[in-house]
């Protein structure tokens, strides 16, 4: 067995390997192995599969390492875009009635903020511009003589 493994990465050396282009692929593979099963073998879906396989191997297999790690770099880039997206809009939905998210209108740099009624100044802490935002739909202010009566 420890043959089988040396003479494997004697192979792999110089080789560029798996990286998250080759993990999304091969889900994109498994993606298209179900479908095919749920619409009956479609031969799109199964040419699909070739293609992607085949292209996952060469990638892993390839000894130009520049390239590849430039077409992973270029995925990770749309992936994160991808990504966040949908992590601020699940957040928005997750704190609705807590927070309130607006853009900054110089940096276009969203900021999380208390869902607190009325009107407020806002510093953003990354370009440090002051702007002003109007909650409507929120909380009463805290007040501390309101808080003793209480």
């Amino acid at each position: 067995m420890n043959k089988i493994r040396e003479k494997l990465a004697q192979f792999m050396v110089g080789r560029y390997g798996a990286d998250q282009l080759n993990y999304a692929l091969m889900v994109l593979y498994i993606s298209c192995f179900v479908l095919s099963i749920i619409f009956r073998n479609n031969i799109i879906f199964s040419l699909l599969m070739w293609v992607i396989l085949i292209y996952s191997f060469f990638r892993m297999f390839s000894r130009n390492i520049y390239k590849r790690s430039r077409e992973n770099e270029a995925f990770l880039n749309i992936w994160n875009k991808v990504k966040g997206f949908f992590s601020l809009n699940f957040s928005k939905i997750r704190d609705f009635r807590t927070k309130k998210y607006v853009k900054c209108p110089h940096c276009r740099a969203v900021l999380r903020l208390p869902r607190q009624r009325g009107n407020h100044t806002v510093r953003c802490p990354k370009c440090n511009n002051k702007f002003d935002i109007k909650i409507i739909i929120g909380s009463k202010p805290h007040n501390s003589a309101e808080n003793k009566h209480v």
